[in-house]
């Protein structure tokens, strides 16, 4: 079976791994600080605080934030359910803005004009939240611009880009944005086994973001609004959530991140080699825009549906029957039962359904080797009739 994504460990990994297993820190210890310095100094940003998923990243960025019953939170509906779920966990509304057909990303051109109607009726984001998919970043100034202009928050969901660059500069350094979020799921850039992280330049965010992701306590004297009984006292002063990693997770982390520019250069080598060889067939290939170097969480084709005999689902199922896991990514949010209860229905983001009916994410990690990709190749011709 040749997945589109997994995780590769190595003997590293296991040794410092077992490490911990091997000492008296499981949970709270040494490797949680030491892999959020690794990530803090390879984004260039102030603060890194791990956490146990990218989705509690992104709930606890939106409670830091102070997003609540009455706000708006603004994000693409090309994304993972949790992008937009993080906003209804803190009780406020979610809407979407279509895609740039281009790069699949939040379009900015798209965002400003909705920004001028919702201007008129009041009705203006507290937070936006662009995504960079696949790994390729978003058109992070502009969306800043228009922050400037209108007043909203900007949470990155870079869940796919850590190892990516915007501008020469890395994303995750919060330059344009007040928080961003990183994922370490299985199948991205670099894993923790599940685990995620939020960077911020801002220390007042960073000391919320800290007590948010421990129950809202805190043993530091100078956040305490009473005096201490002794040097067993804690107190909560927030409402919190158990969003911890562990130590186990952090260790694997601060072993994976050794080798990230290894595992962004693979990537890059992998989707030329696509670039390459898939030329000649009716795709739509990635276009990378010339600001961005994409960390390549995923390599995504979009099918000339007019130029080829078989439907878009007969390609894919077609795949999938020689092992090789093609998938799909995303299902449009709106689409989705849950939000279509919400009054969102089918044709509210025309860019974003065309490119689901169209899309399909192809193997593209670091451990996928040439023979395989051949084999992709291959069997992506004889599923198209080419």
């Amino acid at each position: 079976m040749i997945r589109y994504g997994q995780q590769e460990i190595t003997q590293e990994d296991v040794a410092a791994v077992v490490e911990v297993l091997r000492s008296v820190n499981l949970t709270q210890g040494p490797n949680i600080p030491k892999f959020e310095e690794a990530v803090r100094a390879h984004t260039n940003s102030k603060h890194a605080l791990a956490v146990n998923s990218a989705t509690s990243a992104l709930h606890i960025a939106c409670l830091a934030l102070d997003v609540g019953p009455g706000d708006w939170l603004w994000t693409t509906p090309n994304t993972f359910v949790a992008t937009a779920n993080c906003a209804l966990y803190c009780g406020a509304q979610v809407d979407f803005v279509d895609i740039d057909p281009r790069t699949y990303n939040l379009c900015p051109q798209k965002l400003e004009a909705k920004l001028m109607e919702a201007a008129k009726v009041g009705k203006l984001p507290k937070v936006v939240v662009p995504v960079h998919l696949t790994g390729q970043p978003c058109d992070l100034a502009a969306i800043h611009a228009l922050g400037q202009k209108y007043g909203f928050r900007i949470i990155e969901d870079a869940s796919h880009a850590i190892g990516g660059t915007y501008k020469g500069e890395p994303i995750g350094n919060c330059r344009y944005s007040d928080i961003t979020v990183f994922s370490f799921h299985p199948v991205k850039i670099i894993t923790t086994a599940e685990g995620g992280m939020a960077l911020t330049n801002n220390d007042e965010l960073a000391t919320r973001l800290g007590l948010l992701r421990s129950h809202g306590i805190t043993r530091d004297p100078a956040l305490m609004t009473q005096p201490m009984d002794g040097s067993w006292y804690y107190q909560q002063v927030a409402l919190g959530y158990n969003y911890r990693m562990t130590d186990i997770q952090a260790a694997l982390g601060a072993s994976q991140i050794n080798r990230l520019t290894q595992y962004v250069t693979r990537r890059h080598e992998i989707a030329n080699r696509y670039n390459e060889l898939l030329a000649d067939l009716p795709l739509t290939l990635p276009w990378q825009h010339p600001d961005s170097y994409s960390a390549y969480h995923l390599y995504v084709i979009r099918l000339q549906l007019d130029k080829i005999a078989p439907t878009h689902r007969e390609v894919f199922e077609a795949m999938r029957a020689k092992d090789i896991m093609v998938n799909l990514h995303y299902i449009p949010v709106h689409t989705q039962p849950y939000y279509q209860h919400m009054g969102f229905k089918a044709g509210d983001y025309p860019e974003a359904e065309q490119y689901y009916r169209e899309a399909m994410s192809i193997p593209m990690h670091p451990s996928l080797t040439d023979a395989e990709q051949d084999t992709v190749i291959d069997s992506l011709r004889q599923a198209m009739g080419k």
